[in-house]
């Protein structure tokens, strides 16, 4: 994984949000955080997590 990778693996997510796998794919699956699939791959791209703590952000008073 580089800094500037444009599209995250589920695994990296977890890392960058000190989350469990298995909840990042939970995040996935209520479309709480967009991702998208490459042949049976699925990606998130960074603009999409950002997205994704930016809106908890707001949500929560940040």
């Amino acid at each position: 994984m580089t800094p500037d990778s444009l599209l995250l693996r589920p695994a990296e997510v977890a890392e960058r949000l000190s989350l469990s796998r298995s909840m990042v794919y939970e995040l996935l699956l209520r479309r709480e955080i967009e991702s998208i699939l490459i042949g049976r791959s699925r990606r998130i791209p960074l603009e999409a997590l950002t997205a994704y703590i930016d809106r908890l952000r707001r949500e929560q008073g940040g």
